[in-house]
């Protein structure tokens, strides 16, 4: 079965990178998740937020 995140913890981990500058498998650690910081980040920076959620 997937896991599922919330729109706010997507955003969350998105601007962990993009606004407080931490390396995506810095962020994948503490949040312990996958990689899926990458999608969302690329689509924050598309400005396609509203797909996630």
């Amino acid at each position: 079965m997937r896991k599922s995140y919330s729109s706010e913890f997507k955003l969350k981990a998105a601007s962990m990178v993009l606004d407080e500058g931490q390396p995506v498998t810095e962020v994948c650690a503490s949040l312990d998740i996958g990689p899926w910081p990458y999608a969302w980040i690329d689509q924050v920076q598309k400005n396609t937020w509203a797909r996630l959620r």
